[in-house]
């Protein structure tokens, strides 16, 4: 664990695997720490001889928060009368001001869910940075792409009637769980509720939250940007996936030049334990051939 200025940004970040490996940097989702990480898939990249580097994007977990910028109004930022205290581009800065802080010149960028929004950014604005791109559940943001279903967007737009109370919390993230998760490959109770337990004593911050949700809403239609991604791009999405429906998976991978689509039956919009190892498999021989 250590911590670095990058884009003017205090960020957290944990690196694990051999010294002289190729670098591999994984950008998390909206509201998850890089503890959201499957342990056995950060270590199955590690194994696999992968220098493998997670980080807090700022707003979550241990980085800098901005809290100053206040909380931002979603409704009013949907209807384009307001607007967000930074973009998604921002975040994206910060992740070349972390390769620049950790002497990294070109790595291998695995992005989920805004995560991977993150890395489109990075991998067309940035090219001489992005050795291969890998795009998990992740979309063009394009307006006439599926929405998620109701549940899951009720699901992830809830917030606890009392931040401090820890088991309310807890409660939410395993309803919210059960909401966009993997139908093949559900959690059981105990395992979502020590998992969400983990998060919650780690960082918790709903006002952080908040402001990210702000960011992709307000950084739009990135299908003109992906058309300029030029390193191999390996795209990864669940057929089941009730936030972003399999549409949008099929939609970025059809964008981006010579982009290679990867689906999974019953997968949600999560990482189940299960399917860990394809991800690694997949994502580690991406990664050689480029």
């Amino acid at each position: 664990m250590g911590f670095v200025t990058g884009n003017s940004v205090r960020i957290a970040y944990e690196a694990v695997g051999p010294a002289d490996g190729e670098p591999m940097v994984m950008i998390m989702g909206l509201a998850a720490q890089l503890t959201f990480w499957p342990e056995t898939m950060i270590d199955g990249l590690a194994a696999a001889g992968f220098r493998v580097v997670r980080f807090d994007n700022r707003d979550i977990g241990l980085s800098q928060k901005f809290d100053a910028a206040g909380q931002p109004d979603l409704a009013a930022i949907a209807a384009g009368n307001a607007r967000a205290p930074y973009l998604l581009s921002d975040m994206a800065a910060d992740t070349v001001g972390l390769l620049d802080a950790l002497g990294l010149d070109r790595v291998h960028l695995v992005g989920m869910s805004m995560g991977g929004a993150i890395g489109q950014i990075v991998a067309a604005d940035h090219p001489s940075r992005c050795r291969s791109l890998t795009l998990i559940m992740a979309s063009t943001h394009a307006a006439d792409l599926p929405p998620g279903t109701p549940e899951a967007r009720a699901a992830l737009m809830a917030q606890p009637d009392d931040p401090a109370d820890r088991e309310q919390v807890i409660g939410l993230g395993m309803r919210v769980r059960r909401a966009i998760g993997s139908p093949a490959y559900p959690m059981t109770d105990d395992e979502a509720y020590a998992f969400y337990a983990r998060q919650i004593d780690r960082d918790y911050d709903p006002s952080g939250i908040v402001r990210q949700a702000a960011a992709t809403m307000a950084s739009g239609d990135r299908r003109a940007l992906v058309a300029r991604i030029g390193c191999p791009t390996l795209v990864l999405h669940g057929e089941a996936d009730p936030v972003r429906p399999v549409e949008h998976g099929r939609d970025l991978a059809a964008r981006i030049p010579g982009a290679v689509l990867q689906t999974f039956p019953g997968m949600g919009h999560d990482l189940p334990e299960a399917l860990v190892p394809a991800f690694v498999a997949a994502i580690a021989d991406h990664a050689r051939k480029a």
